[in-house]
């Protein structure tokens, strides 16, 4: 039986969950287990459990069949802890560093107790940490043990279930389970708190209480369910009534009860405007029928709260809260002045264009901040000229990148008055990163970003830590993101990155990438096309080299001797190289380059062109592998600065251990296995198989047309074409005159 039982609920938090669970399991404290119930999560939270579970027995998962909330999901999880002491955490919070091992050493230190109370700290997503403001109560002198008789002033913690471990056996003799509903943690914590003889406390840090910056609580949610708030307060009462010893505790937990409607009425965002007289007048029912003899209510403004309660005068009650909403309004003066000047900078133009009615059948698209007409939006465009030719595509291009825009493609220039007006009326608008910080979200638009990689490099919030690579806003980057609707995603890793590092309540997309289509619907023909359009000939391995950048370098520096590699490499091969390489001007560098055994492909229009062209990618940490990867062709890796790069920008995982294919950290390596074949190896494509599996969820194909039948023409998701299992799939033939446009490519 082990000392600790920790009861982790689970439900859409798969952009959080690695965090908690790596929280738990890294801790230095080993006596413990994890029973963590997967409470019918629709996010593939269960699979990232069963990944986990898979490596540390420790960890136990329960995957329920229907979604019962959190209150039935923890007590799933109760009915199989096996530990003497049972830990609630939320999925979405943290442990800190060596919390368990304190509870342990307190439970010891005061001999077992039947509830153990500890501190926590909530946690922002701008990295700030605030702690308990009640933190006193826990650090108060006295006995080491005691009963809530002797320190009452516990019952003035917020009353959550996750700052306390308790003995099983005292929840079993107990009979305390959870009940269904908003505001479950009430009966428990007051039930439990009264009925304890002997509690302890410890005034430490242990839970790391995130506060969600898109909500993802009861307590941000608009909702008739706040009316469950009644029902657990009966439980409270109800429970109290069939312990006349514990009668004594009417008074104070009446007292936490009227606090509790009260804090549901007066706080914005929980009750719908046309529910609150309704909840008013039962909070006011509660009031009379529960009000304890000699009950004296608190003084101030709160005792003239109570007594509205109590004679049940609502009208005086909307003149209270509107007093303070008019408080609010003045605090934020200055606030309202700094938006409107704001506004104002946007221009006399955009302003009236803001005013006309929105053009239902106009979509904007961008890319790169404007530089081409490519990759996801590109993708998108195509097919919404296929399947809804009534809408009218316009892309907005940076003046410099004008002449690149493809014949017919119609477009405005960034910061034109033509672009004022486009981005004003347009419907839809579509962009691989964010539109500037000018353009205002307006009612009834639709932002759809649709990333432009997978993240092995740390991205949004994450690159907080990683102050070198980046000095960005934050806060103004939330703000460009809070005009997203839909957040398109080629795998679910990235869907949870999304989610977690860019805080806001948009819908995630599990389409694949548009762009990415054309790896799985190419014929060998288009794979011949592609390698003629560059010179390639039938007989020449093509290498694709595409570096990534590197924010802690000012200018390009050189990765590779380009001269040297292709000399080594041979006639039969030729370097793609995408990116920088001007190394030097040697006449044999020239000659390499003038006999087409390296090419510059830096500017070619399409990166997907490139990939049918090429018999394998070299690269080092750029989101080039993801895509290639759905050819399923070989991948290298050539990471020679590992080390340097993953602690200055930070990384989601290891490429050097979880690499698509072969790795080389040095050139001789690098040249060594594209000389002896390894680069094709079964040893590279074993490893290329793994990284598929986990990163080529959705890419089958049918991306853009997912996301054009969902976001433009609105047909439901479940109506979508199906993805198309990754073992089904057949990817663009590989480049050779004996592979036919239907043979298929096994997954290993």
């Amino acid at each position: 039986m082990p000392k600790l039982s920790l009861v982790v609920p689970v439900y859409n938090v798969r952009g959080y969950l690695p965090e908690c669970l790596d929280s738990v399991l890294g801790q230095d404290y080993t006596d413990f287990e994890v029973v963590a119930v997967d409470d019918c999560s629709p996010d593939g939270s269960g699979a990232i459990l069963d990944e986990y579970a898979k490596h540390d027995s420790r960890l136990r998962v329960i995957h329920l069949t229907e979604n019962v909330g959190l209150g039935r999901a923890r007590n799933a999880g109760l009915a199989e802890a096996q530990g003497e002491y049972v830990v609630f955490l939320d999925s979405d919070d943290t442990l800190s560093d060596g919390a368990l091992k304190a509870m342990a050493d307190r439970l010891e230190a005061t001999g077992n107790p039947e509830i153990l109370v500890y501190d926590y700290a909530r946690t922002y997503w701008d990295g700030k940490v605030r702690p308990n403001l009640r933190a006193d109560l826990l650090t108060a002198g006295g006995p080491d043990v005691f009963s809530l008789d002797e320190r009452p002033e516990l019952l003035d913690l917020l009353q959550i279930v996750w700052n306390k471990a308790y003995r099983r056996d005292f929840i079993t003799r107990t009979g305390l389970t959870f009940p269904p509903g908003y505001y479950e943690d009430a009966p428990w914590t007051f039930c439990s708190m009264i009925s304890a003889e002997r509690i302890a406390v410890l005034g430490r840090v242990c839970v790391l209480y995130r506060q969600r910056r898109e909500g993802g609580n009861i307590l941000k949610t608009v909702s008739r369910k706040h009316f469950d708030v009644f029902d657990q307060y009966r439980r409270v009462f109800d429970f109290l009534d069939q312990h006349d010893e514990l009668a004594r505790w009417h008074a104070p937990l009446f007292r936490k009860m009227v606090d509790h409607y009260l804090t549901v009425l007066e706080r914005p965002g929980r009750l719908p405007r046309d529910a609150r007289a309704e909840f008013f007048h039962r909070a006011a029912a509660d009031y009379r029928a529960r009000l304890p003899r000699d009950f004296e209510p608190p003084a101030g403004r709160r005792r003239h709260k109570y007594t509205m309660l109590q004679r049940d005068v609502y009208p005086a009650m909307v003149s209270a809260l509107a007093a303070a909403r008019t408080r609010q309004r003045v605090r934020s003066r200055t606030r309202t002045a700094l938006n409107r000047s704001k506004r104002s900078a946007m221009g006399v133009f955009y302003r009236s264009q803001l005013k006309l009615p929105l053009d239902e059948n106009l979509a904007v698209f961008s890319a790169y901040w404007g530089r081409s007409v490519s990759c996801n939006p590109a993708a998108i465009d195509a097919e919404l000229g296929r399947l809804a030719p009534h809408v009218r595509r316009v892309w907005a291009v940076r003046p410099e990148a004008a002449k690149q825009v493809p014949p017919g493609v119609e477009f405005v220039r960034v910061g034109s008055r033509e672009y004022w007006a486009a981005v004003a009326r347009a419907k839809y608008l579509v962009n691989n990163v964010n539109f500037g910080d000018g353009v205002v979200k307006r009612e009834g638009q639709i932002h759809v970003q649709t990333h432009h990689g997978t993240p092995l490099k740390t991205m949004g919030l994450d690159q907080q830590k990683y102050p070198a690579s980046t000095n960005m806003s934050f806060r103004k980057l939330l703000e460009r993101c809070d005009r997203w609707d839909f957040s398109l995603s080629s795998n679910s890793f990235s869907s949870g990155v999304w989610e977690r590092v860019y805080p806001c309540s948009f819908t995630s997309l599990e389409t694949g990438y548009p762009r990415n289509d054309v790896l799985l619907t190419a014929t060998a023909e288009d794979v011949r096309e592609a390698r003629a359009s560059l010179g390639l000939g039938e007989g020449t391995t093509a290498f694709l080299y595409m570096p990534t950048h590197r924010e802690y370098q000012n200018g390009f520096v050189p990765r590779l001797d380009l001269e040297r590699l292709a000399e080594r490499l041979g006639p039969d091969v030729t370097v793609l190289v995408r990116g920088h390489y001007f190394y030097g001007n040697s006449s044999r560098l020239a000659e390499l380059r003038s006999s087409g055994r390296i090419v510059d492909v830096s500017d070619h229009p399409s990166v997907e062109r490139l990939y049918l062209a090429a018999d394998a990618l070299i690269t080092d940490y750029s989101s080039a592998m993801f895509d290639y990867a759905n050819l399923n062709r070989p991948i290298v890796i050539f990471a020679d600065d590992w080390e340097t790069y993953s602690v200055v920008r930070g990384t989601y995982f290891d490429v050097l251990h979880d690499a698509p294919g072969a790795v080389a950290t040095t050139q001789e390596e690098l040249s060594d296995l594209l000389c002896s074949g390894e680069w094709r190896s079964d040893r590279a494509a074993e490893a290329r198989a793994r990284f598929r599996r986990r990163f080529c969820d959705f890419d089958d194909g049918r991306a853009s047309e997912r996301v054009v039948r969902h976001v433009f023409l609105g047909e439901p998701l479940a109506e979508l074409p199906p993805i198309v299992p990754l073992d089904e799939r057949v990817p663009a033939p590989p480049p050779g005159p004996d592979v036919a446009a239907s043979d298929p490519i096994t997954v290993l």
